[in-house]
């Protein structure tokens, strides 16, 4: 096998903000971890590997059963029930049941700021009191003149995509209502002429 093969088995297609944090020295196998809106388990990859306790929640039954089938693969000791078909605002997972919360690309496909701030309450909701919550999702900072109002902090992307846009003020006063404290400071991407993606990583009080 090449070195990048090596790599690609190892973490899989993880966010490369998130592996961050693996870097920084942050996670750890000790940590129960929830993807909240796990897709098909591109995030999951080095921690079914290295031992992780994970779970997961997605609207989507077919890709809960993709990550079931990973899981399976990498990690057979963790139960079918981890993987669960909810929305992340209504999980079944019980109060200050985790280490570390992710939310790769999901924020952002929120109806309207009601539903949005359900769905960060849910994740939040889930975090134990010293524990991790890290968040990836569209904002309209950087392209502001760009990114055109279609309603309820909805906008139509360059890209023609639709998305639930928050901004710094929108965050900072999320933390503050959480009760969170900045893990690092808010880092912004923004992809040219497409779309404009933050890092949102909280400690929980």
């Amino acid at each position: 096998m090449t070195p990048r093969t090596n790599l690609q088995e190892l973490f899989g297609g993880i966010d490369i903000y998130l592996f961050d944090q693996l870097l920084k020295g942050r996670l750890d196998p000790r940590m129960r971890l929830l993807d909240a809106g796990c897709g098909g388990g591109r995030n999951l990859v080095y921690f079914l590997r290295e031992g992780y306790d994970v779970c997961a929640v997605d609207q989507s039954a077919e890709a809960v059963a993709r990550v079931r089938a990973l899981a399976s693969a990498l990690a057979p000791r963790l139960p079918a029930d981890n993987f669960r078909v909810e929305p992340v605002e209504a999980m079944s997972f019980g109060d200050a049941s985790f280490d570390l919360v992710v939310s790769s690309a999901v924020l952002h496909f929120a109806r309207d700021e009601a539903h949005w701030r359900a769905m960060v309450g849910g994740m939040w909701r889930a975090l134990k009191p010293g524990g991790t919550f890290f968040a990836r999702l569209a904002s309209s900072i950087g392209i502001e003149a760009e990114a055109e109002p279609i309603g309820g902090r909805r906008y139509r992307l360059p890209d023609g995509s639709d998305r639930f846009l928050v901004d710094e003020r929108v965050l900072a006063e999320a933390t503050e209502s959480l009760g969170g404290e900045w893990l690092e400071p808010l880092k912004t991407v923004v992809v040219q002429h497409a779309r404009s993606m933050s890092t949102w990583c909280l400690r929980k009080t």
